[in-house]
Protein backbone atom coordinates (compact mmCIF):
# COMPACT_ATOMS: atom_id res chain seq x y z
CA UNK A 1 0.00 0.00 0.00
CA UNK A 2 1.19 3.25 -0.83
CA UNK A 3 2.71 5.03 2.65
CA UNK A 4 1.26 8.35 0.60
CA UNK A 5 -1.33 9.80 3.75
CA UNK A 6 -3.16 13.43 3.63
CA UNK A 7 -3.87 14.59 6.95
CA UNK A 8 -7.20 15.83 7.23
CA UNK A 9 -7.28 17.85 10.53
CA UNK A 10 -11.79 18.10 11.05
CA UNK A 11 -11.22 20.45 14.43
CA UNK A 12 -9.42 22.70 12.31
CA UNK A 13 -11.95 23.01 9.87
CA UNK A 14 -15.01 23.36 11.92
CA UNK A 15 -12.86 25.90 13.98
CA UNK A 16 -12.22 27.86 10.77
CA UNK A 17 -16.06 27.52 8.75
CA UNK A 18 -17.08 28.74 12.26
CA UNK A 19 -14.93 31.55 12.21
CA UNK A 20 -15.69 32.20 8.47
CA UNK A 21 -19.65 32.52 9.28
CA UNK A 22 -19.50 34.73 12.34
CA UNK A 23 -17.21 37.37 9.77
CA UNK A 24 -20.05 36.95 7.34
CA UNK A 25 -22.96 37.37 9.70
CA UNK A 26 -21.36 40.30 11.14
CA UNK A 27 -22.16 42.20 7.67
CA UNK A 28 -25.24 41.22 7.08
CA UNK A 29 -23.61 37.69 4.68
CA UNK A 30 -25.06 34.37 4.53
CA UNK A 31 -22.43 32.24 3.18
CA UNK A 32 -23.01 28.92 1.22
CA UNK A 33 -20.05 26.53 1.80
CA UNK A 34 -18.56 25.50 -1.15
CA UNK A 35 -17.83 21.37 -0.78
CA UNK A 36 -15.90 20.86 -4.82
CA UNK A 37 -12.48 21.90 -3.31
CA UNK A 38 -12.18 18.91 -1.15
CA UNK A 39 -14.68 16.85 -3.45
CA UNK A 40 -17.36 16.58 -1.03
CA UNK A 41 -15.75 13.98 1.54
CA UNK A 42 -18.29 13.28 3.91
CA UNK A 43 -16.06 14.02 7.00
CA UNK A 44 -15.35 17.10 6.10
CA UNK A 45 -18.82 18.26 5.35
CA UNK A 46 -19.48 17.41 8.77
CA UNK A 47 -17.33 19.39 9.90
CA UNK A 48 -18.94 22.37 7.80
CA UNK A 49 -22.30 21.35 8.93
CA UNK A 50 -21.22 21.44 12.98
CA UNK A 51 -19.46 25.18 11.77
CA UNK A 52 -23.46 25.89 10.93
CA UNK A 53 -23.42 25.49 7.43
CA UNK A 54 -27.20 24.35 6.35
CA UNK A 55 -26.53 25.57 2.49
CA UNK A 56 -23.80 23.70 0.07
CA UNK A 57 -22.80 24.47 -3.09
CA UNK A 58 -20.28 22.59 -5.89
CA UNK A 59 -19.96 22.44 -9.77
CA UNK A 60 -20.86 18.85 -9.90
CA UNK A 61 -24.43 17.33 -9.06
CA UNK A 62 -22.34 14.37 -8.05
CA UNK A 63 -20.95 16.03 -5.21
CA UNK A 64 -24.80 17.08 -4.15
CA UNK A 65 -25.82 13.67 -4.19
CA UNK A 66 -23.87 12.95 -1.32
CA UNK A 67 -24.78 16.11 0.50
CA UNK A 68 -28.60 15.84 0.09
CA UNK A 69 -28.28 11.50 0.92
CA UNK A 70 -26.72 13.10 4.15
CA UNK A 71 -28.19 16.38 5.28
CA UNK A 72 -31.88 15.98 3.77
CA UNK A 73 -32.63 19.53 5.54
CA UNK A 74 -29.50 20.95 3.47
CA UNK A 75 -29.85 23.48 0.72
CA UNK A 76 -27.93 22.51 -2.34
CA UNK A 77 -26.76 24.62 -5.16
CA UNK A 78 -25.62 24.17 -8.41
CA UNK A 79 -22.13 26.45 -8.95
CA UNK A 80 -21.70 25.70 -13.07
CA UNK A 81 -23.96 26.65 -15.13
CA UNK A 82 -26.24 23.87 -16.28
CA UNK A 83 -25.40 22.10 -19.37
CA UNK A 84 -28.57 21.11 -21.44
CA UNK A 85 -28.09 17.64 -20.43
CA UNK A 86 -28.06 17.70 -17.03
CA UNK A 87 -32.05 19.89 -16.47
CA UNK A 88 -33.08 17.06 -15.29
CA UNK A 89 -30.56 15.95 -13.02
CA UNK A 90 -29.88 19.81 -11.46
CA UNK A 91 -33.62 20.02 -11.07
CA UNK A 92 -33.48 16.61 -8.86
CA UNK A 93 -30.45 17.56 -6.86
CA UNK A 94 -30.41 20.84 -6.43
CA UNK A 95 -32.50 23.82 -4.66
CA UNK A 96 -30.69 26.31 -6.83
CA UNK A 97 -28.73 27.30 -9.66
CA UNK A 98 -26.45 30.07 -11.37
CA UNK A 99 -27.42 30.20 -14.78
CA UNK A 100 -26.65 32.57 -17.34
CA UNK A 101 -28.65 31.17 -20.65
CA UNK A 102 -32.50 31.97 -20.89
CA UNK A 103 -32.38 28.60 -23.13
CA UNK A 104 -30.93 26.77 -20.42
CA UNK A 105 -33.50 28.02 -17.98
CA UNK A 106 -36.60 27.05 -20.25
CA UNK A 107 -35.01 23.51 -19.84
CA UNK A 108 -34.94 23.45 -15.90
CA UNK A 109 -38.60 25.29 -15.81
CA UNK A 110 -39.56 22.06 -18.04
CA UNK A 111 -37.69 19.96 -15.74
CA UNK A 112 -39.32 21.48 -12.69
CA UNK A 113 -42.58 21.09 -13.81
CA UNK A 114 -42.43 17.65 -14.58
CA UNK A 115 -41.23 16.47 -11.20
CA UNK A 116 -43.73 19.09 -9.51
CA UNK A 117 -41.20 21.26 -8.14
CA UNK A 118 -40.15 25.14 -8.02
CA UNK A 119 -36.31 25.32 -9.11
CA UNK A 120 -34.69 28.54 -7.85
CA UNK A 121 -32.18 30.25 -10.20
CA UNK A 122 -29.40 33.11 -9.64
CA UNK A 123 -28.58 34.67 -13.19
CA UNK A 124 -25.31 35.42 -13.23
CA UNK A 125 -23.44 38.86 -14.25
CA UNK A 126 -20.27 38.98 -15.74
CA UNK A 127 -18.57 42.42 -14.33
CA UNK A 128 -15.16 41.80 -16.40
CA UNK A 129 -13.78 38.47 -15.01
CA UNK A 130 -14.96 37.46 -18.42
CA UNK A 131 -16.31 33.49 -17.48
CA UNK A 132 -19.97 33.08 -17.26
CA UNK A 133 -22.83 36.01 -16.85
CA UNK A 134 -24.10 38.63 -19.04
CA UNK A 135 -22.49 41.20 -19.82
CA UNK A 136 -24.01 43.93 -20.92
CA UNK A 137 -26.11 45.71 -17.99
CA UNK A 138 -29.34 46.42 -20.01
CA UNK A 139 -30.03 42.44 -21.51
CA UNK A 140 -29.23 41.33 -17.80
CA UNK A 141 -31.57 43.44 -16.12
CA UNK A 142 -34.18 42.28 -19.09
CA UNK A 143 -33.35 38.86 -18.56
CA UNK A 144 -33.89 38.87 -14.92
CA UNK A 145 -37.62 40.22 -15.27
CA UNK A 146 -37.99 37.29 -18.12
CA UNK A 147 -37.01 34.87 -15.38
CA UNK A 148 -39.41 36.36 -12.65
CA UNK A 149 -42.17 36.33 -15.02
CA UNK A 150 -41.78 34.39 -17.91
CA UNK A 151 -41.23 30.55 -16.14
CA UNK A 152 -44.11 29.06 -14.16
CA UNK A 153 -41.79 26.49 -12.23
CA UNK A 154 -38.94 28.98 -11.88
CA UNK A 155 -38.28 31.40 -9.19
CA UNK A 156 -35.81 34.03 -9.34
CA UNK A 157 -33.59 33.52 -6.10
CA UNK A 158 -31.02 36.64 -7.00
CA UNK A 159 -28.70 37.87 -9.00
CA UNK A 160 -24.84 36.72 -8.53
CA UNK A 161 -21.12 37.13 -9.99
CA UNK A 162 -18.13 35.57 -10.42
CA UNK A 163 -14.50 37.39 -9.69
CA UNK A 164 -10.75 36.22 -10.04
CA UNK A 165 -11.39 32.59 -11.18
CA UNK A 166 -10.54 33.32 -14.95
CA UNK A 167 -9.27 37.08 -15.66
CA UNK A 168 -7.81 37.61 -12.56
CA UNK A 169 -10.02 40.66 -11.66
CA UNK A 170 -10.35 41.47 -7.71
CA UNK A 171 -13.62 42.20 -5.90
CA UNK A 172 -13.44 45.72 -4.46
CA UNK A 173 -15.83 48.04 -3.68
CA UNK A 174 -16.60 49.56 -6.82
CA UNK A 175 -17.87 46.24 -8.98
CA UNK A 176 -19.52 44.58 -6.33
CA UNK A 177 -21.63 47.90 -5.81
CA UNK A 178 -22.30 47.89 -9.99
CA UNK A 179 -24.01 44.20 -8.81
CA UNK A 180 -26.04 45.90 -5.46
CA UNK A 181 -26.81 48.81 -8.34
CA UNK A 182 -28.44 46.05 -11.05
CA UNK A 183 -30.55 44.71 -7.95
CA UNK A 184 -31.50 47.34 -6.83
CA UNK A 185 -32.92 48.38 -10.11
CA UNK A 186 -34.26 44.54 -11.00
CA UNK A 187 -36.21 44.79 -7.59
CA UNK A 188 -37.55 48.06 -8.81
CA UNK A 189 -38.91 46.32 -12.52
CA UNK A 190 -40.15 42.97 -10.59
CA UNK A 191 -41.74 44.58 -7.33
CA UNK A 192 -39.72 42.43 -4.51
CA UNK A 193 -36.70 41.80 -2.90
CA UNK A 194 -34.41 39.49 -4.30
CA UNK A 195 -33.74 37.04 -1.84
CA UNK A 196 -29.65 36.80 -2.71
CA UNK A 197 -27.40 39.05 -4.25
CA UNK A 198 -23.93 37.25 -4.37
CA UNK A 199 -21.17 38.68 -4.14
CA UNK A 200 -18.57 35.97 -5.36
CA UNK A 201 -16.71 33.37 -3.47
CA UNK A 202 -13.88 33.36 -0.59
CA UNK A 203 -11.51 36.34 -2.87
CA UNK A 204 -14.66 38.93 -1.55
CA UNK A 205 -13.66 38.03 2.34
CA UNK A 206 -11.74 40.82 2.80
CA UNK A 207 -14.44 43.44 1.43
CA UNK A 208 -16.72 42.31 4.75
CA UNK A 209 -13.65 42.06 7.09
CA UNK A 210 -12.86 46.04 6.05
CA UNK A 211 -16.37 46.24 6.61
CA UNK A 212 -16.26 47.87 2.88
CA UNK A 213 -18.93 45.02 1.06
CA UNK A 214 -21.23 47.29 -0.92
CA UNK A 215 -24.72 47.61 0.43
CA UNK A 216 -27.07 45.23 -0.89
CA UNK A 217 -24.52 42.00 -1.06
CA UNK A 218 -25.67 39.71 1.12
CA UNK A 219 -24.55 36.26 0.18
CA UNK A 220 -21.42 34.74 -0.72
CA UNK A 221 -19.91 31.28 -2.19
CA UNK A 222 -16.70 30.53 0.51
CA UNK A 223 -14.93 27.48 -0.53
CA UNK A 224 -11.15 27.48 0.31
CA UNK A 225 -11.41 30.14 2.54
CA UNK A 226 -13.35 27.51 4.99
CA UNK A 227 -10.49 25.79 4.55
CA UNK A 228 -7.41 26.94 4.40
CA UNK A 229 -5.61 30.35 5.54
CA UNK A 230 -3.91 30.98 1.99
CA UNK A 231 -7.52 31.21 0.46
CA UNK A 232 -8.42 33.56 3.13
CA UNK A 233 -6.73 36.31 0.72
CA UNK A 234 -6.17 40.23 0.79
CA UNK A 235 -6.67 39.73 4.93
CA UNK A 236 -4.01 40.59 7.36
CA UNK A 237 -2.80 37.75 9.53
CA UNK A 238 -3.31 39.82 12.85
CA UNK A 239 -7.20 39.99 11.33
CA UNK A 240 -7.60 35.77 11.32
CA UNK A 241 -4.91 34.82 13.62
CA UNK A 242 -6.57 31.10 13.91
CA UNK A 243 -6.16 30.23 10.46
CA UNK A 244 -3.66 28.41 9.45
CA UNK A 245 -2.75 26.21 6.26
CA UNK A 246 -2.61 22.92 8.39
CA UNK A 247 -5.89 21.47 8.21
CA UNK A 248 -4.79 19.68 5.16
CA UNK A 249 -1.50 18.01 5.10
CA UNK A 250 0.39 15.19 3.08
CA UNK A 251 3.23 12.96 4.15
CA UNK A 252 4.62 11.62 0.92
CA UNK A 253 7.65 9.35 1.26
CA UNK A 254 11.14 9.57 0.39
CA UNK A 255 11.95 6.85 -2.45
CA UNK A 256 15.77 8.06 -3.14
CA UNK A 257 18.08 10.22 -1.56
CA UNK A 258 22.21 11.76 -2.35
CA UNK A 259 24.31 14.31 -4.08
CA UNK A 260 23.46 15.26 -7.71
CA UNK A 261 23.72 18.12 -10.01
CA UNK A 262 21.27 21.17 -9.83
CA UNK A 263 21.87 21.50 -13.55
CA UNK A 264 20.88 19.05 -15.82
CA UNK A 265 23.38 18.08 -18.02
CA UNK A 266 23.09 17.46 -22.17
CA UNK A 267 20.73 19.42 -24.84
CA UNK A 268 17.49 20.67 -22.92
CA UNK A 269 14.10 20.33 -24.75
CA UNK A 270 10.44 20.17 -22.96
CA UNK A 271 9.77 18.24 -19.75
CA UNK A 272 7.05 15.39 -19.89
CA UNK A 273 4.04 18.18 -19.59
CA UNK A 274 6.12 19.72 -23.16
CA UNK A 275 6.85 22.43 -21.05
CA UNK A 276 10.31 24.44 -21.28
CA UNK A 277 12.78 25.51 -18.07
CA UNK A 278 15.14 27.19 -16.92
CA UNK A 279 17.81 25.32 -14.16
CA UNK A 280 20.14 27.79 -11.92
CA UNK A 281 23.18 25.96 -11.04
CA UNK A 282 24.00 26.17 -7.77
CA UNK A 283 26.31 22.66 -8.33
CA UNK A 284 25.82 19.55 -6.22
CA UNK A 285 23.25 19.49 -3.21
CA UNK A 286 21.19 16.84 -1.46
CA UNK A 287 18.01 16.10 -3.59
CA UNK A 288 15.57 13.79 -2.24
CA UNK A 289 12.66 12.32 -4.40
CA UNK A 290 8.91 11.68 -3.24
CA UNK A 291 6.78 9.45 -4.32
CA UNK A 292 4.13 12.18 -5.40
CA UNK A 293 3.27 13.92 -8.29
CA UNK A 294 0.70 15.98 -10.68
CA UNK A 295 -1.40 12.66 -10.87
CA UNK A 296 -1.46 13.10 -7.45
CA UNK A 297 -1.22 16.65 -6.52
CA UNK A 298 -1.42 19.04 -10.01
CA UNK A 299 1.72 21.65 -9.33
CA UNK A 300 3.98 21.18 -7.10
CA UNK A 301 3.84 24.70 -6.09
CA UNK A 302 0.52 24.02 -4.91
CA UNK A 303 2.35 22.38 -2.04
CA UNK A 304 4.38 23.95 1.10
CA UNK A 305 6.47 22.03 2.77
CA UNK A 306 6.05 22.42 7.14
CA UNK A 307 10.53 21.91 6.69
CA UNK A 308 11.32 25.85 6.17
CA UNK A 309 14.58 23.61 4.68
CA UNK A 310 13.01 21.60 2.09
CA UNK A 311 12.15 23.59 -1.53
CA UNK A 312 10.35 22.00 -4.17
CA UNK A 313 12.00 21.84 -7.77
CA UNK A 314 9.70 20.08 -9.59
CA UNK A 315 7.56 17.22 -10.20
CA UNK A 316 6.66 15.17 -13.38
CA UNK A 317 3.60 12.58 -13.22
CA UNK A 318 4.86 10.48 -10.23
CA UNK A 319 7.77 11.99 -8.89
CA UNK A 320 8.38 15.32 -6.34
CA UNK A 321 11.94 16.63 -6.92
CA UNK A 322 13.13 18.55 -3.85
CA UNK A 323 16.38 20.44 -2.47
CA UNK A 324 16.75 19.53 1.05
CA UNK A 325 20.65 20.93 1.20
CA UNK A 326 19.50 23.40 4.01
CA UNK A 327 17.16 20.99 6.34
CA UNK A 328 18.38 20.69 9.54
CA UNK A 329 16.69 17.12 9.12
CA UNK A 330 18.71 14.25 7.48
CA UNK A 331 16.34 12.08 5.07
CA UNK A 332 16.74 8.73 4.56
CA UNK A 333 14.84 6.38 2.17
CA UNK A 334 11.27 5.80 3.66
CA UNK A 335 11.12 8.91 5.64
CA UNK A 336 8.01 11.64 5.03
CA UNK A 337 7.98 14.93 4.19
CA UNK A 338 4.94 17.03 5.66
CA UNK A 339 3.79 19.77 3.28
CA UNK A 340 0.66 21.75 3.62
CA UNK A 341 -1.54 22.17 0.69
CA UNK A 342 -2.46 24.84 -1.28
CA UNK A 343 -6.34 24.80 -3.25
CA UNK A 344 -5.02 22.35 -6.08
CA UNK A 345 -3.55 20.23 -4.26
CA UNK A 346 -6.03 19.89 -2.27
CA UNK A 347 -8.76 19.95 -5.51
CA UNK A 348 -6.08 16.60 -7.15
CA UNK A 349 -5.35 14.51 -3.78
CA UNK A 350 -8.98 14.61 -2.38
CA UNK A 351 -10.17 13.34 -5.68
CA UNK A 352 -7.03 10.53 -5.98
CA UNK A 353 -7.87 7.19 -4.69
CA UNK A 354 -4.37 6.74 -4.50
CA UNK A 355 -3.49 8.55 -1.63
CA UNK A 356 -4.72 7.35 1.98
CA UNK A 357 -7.08 9.85 3.86
CA UNK A 358 -6.96 10.09 7.51
CA UNK A 359 -8.86 12.08 9.40
CA UNK A 360 -7.55 13.58 12.48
Amino acid sequence: MDRQVLEINRGLIRRFASTVRTLCAGQGIEPTAVVKGYNALDEVTDALYDAGYRSFASSRTAHLKKVKSRYGNAETMALRVPMQSEAESVVELTDISLNSELAVISLLDEAARKAGKIHKVILMRDLGDLREGIFDRDRFVEAATMVETGYRNIRLHGIGANLSCYGTVVPTAENLSELAANAAEIETCIGRKLDAVSGGSSTSLYLALAGAMPRGINHLRVGGANLMRSEARDIPDDALPELTDEAFVLRAEVIEAGLKPTHPIGRLGTDCFLKTKAFEDRGVRKRVILAVGAFDIGDHAALAPLDSGVKLLGCSSDHLIADVQDSAHEYRLGDTIPMALRYQAMLFSTATGHIEKKFV
